[in-house]
């Protein structure tokens, strides 16, 4: 590349380092995939102090002539914030021996096996090989005119038709989706709690196995929740009192009720298809005056700025939306015409979920 003549070297080798560290972006999520499977977070966890690499070698099941490796493991892992290093708790002052150890963050919390808002499942589903070839495709897919997406011009089908023909894959997927339901529903219930107060029904569309189902049911006991799905998903759960599991397709039906929910699901579907969806929830819920309203928790992109966080992590999943799916992820005048498309009259949003929210649409 020629350089002006205003353009200095430094810049020229910062595009490079800028280039370079894209190219590596990888080594974050793929490191951390290794310190999960080795479980890591766990080891460190039960140590119940900082533990020194040498504890944490000797603690690891590894071959022990690759102990030299674990330290720039380690090393990327705290750069990355999953874990930080703290001084131990006594040292004797001799020289060469280790007086600091790795502890854990917040974010690694939330990979131990024994957190109950545990999210290790849904981490994993993303980087699972069959979800992480067709990002090699996108050019070919961008090229041609034959498939839905890059993920059916790699598999020759779309994921959720693979998901059913491969029972590994297919619980992988429901076991992530149950991991962000317990985690969604906690949050929910602690600070969004009036979405479902004096509701009589609701149907929870694609609802998958229930798990935030569950936790919702047995938070409002007079509440009658319908968990639907397609007949493949639920068939042979169990509900309980005010819980039941409805198999049928949200293109032809909707069980009558108070309000819809759907948690995860229209980013899935391009704006037409969810036009269609949303006017049939539109028929199947109540009038405004009593209560009838369509809840949403999805993302609202951000406004576009650069080196946000959030935003960029939700571009993360726009991408992976056209990379898997028929959908995308929308902004707020995105929703809002979608909400107008469907005949509705207003909406609500509540952005008390970190990179999504809660909307209330309203008949």
């Amino acid at each position: 590349m020629a350089l002006q003549n205003d353009e200095s070297f430094s810049v020229l080798l910062d595009s490079q380092a800028h280039i370079l560290n894209h190219a590596y972006s990888f080594v974050r999520s793929m490191s951390l995939k290794c310190a999960i499977e080795l479980e890591i977070p766990d080891i460190i966890n039960r140590h119940g102090a900082p533990m020194s690499l040498s504890e944490l070698v000797d603690a690891l099941p590894i071959n022990k002539e690759r102990s030299q490796y674990v330290y720039r493991l380690m090393r990327i892992l705290v750069h990355a914030g999953f874990f930080v290093i703290q001084s131990l708790p006594t040292t004797k002052g001799v020289d060469g021996e280790e007086r600091e150890g790795y502890s854990l963050t917040p974010s690694s919390r939330l990979l131990l096996k024994d957190e109950a808002l545990n999210i290790t499942p849904l981490f994993l589903v993303f980087l699972d090989p069959i979800m992480m070839d067709p990002w090699q495709n996108m050019s070919k897919w961008l090229r041609n005119d034959n498939d839905v997406n890059p993920f059916q011009t790699t598999h020759g089908k779309m994921a959720y038709e693979l998901a059913v023909e491969d029972p590994k894959l297919y619980q992988s997927i429901n076991e992530g989706m149950a991991s962000d339901g317990r985690l969604v529903a906690s949050v929910i219930l602690q600070h969004c709690k009036g979405i479902f107060e004096g509701l009589a029904s609701v149907v929870d569309i694609g609802g998958g196995t229930g798990t935030f189902a569950k936790y919702i049911a047995e938070a409002f006991p007079n509440l009658s929740y319908i968990n639907f799905d397609l007949p493949q998903v639920v068939k042979g759960l169990e509900g309980s009192k005010n819980l039941s599991f409805v198999g049928g397709d949200m293109f032809e039906t909707i069980p009558k009720t108070q309000a819809v929910l759907f948690k995860w699901v229209l980013h899935n579907w391009n704006d037409e298809e969810c036009v269609e969806i949303l006017k049939r929830c539109k028929e199947a819920i109540s009038t405004k005056e009593n209560g009838g309203k369509v809840i949403i928790i999805e993302m609202v992109l951000k406004d576009e700025e650069s080196g946000n966080k959030t935003l960029e992590t939700q571009l993360f999943f726009d991408m992976f939306e056209l990379t898997l799916a028929k959908g995308r992820q929308r902004s707020e005048k995105d929703w809002a015409k979608l909400f107008h498309d469907a005949c509705f009259s207003g909406y609500k949003i509540y952005p008390v979920l970190g990179i999504r929210s809660v909307i209330e649409v309203y008949p």
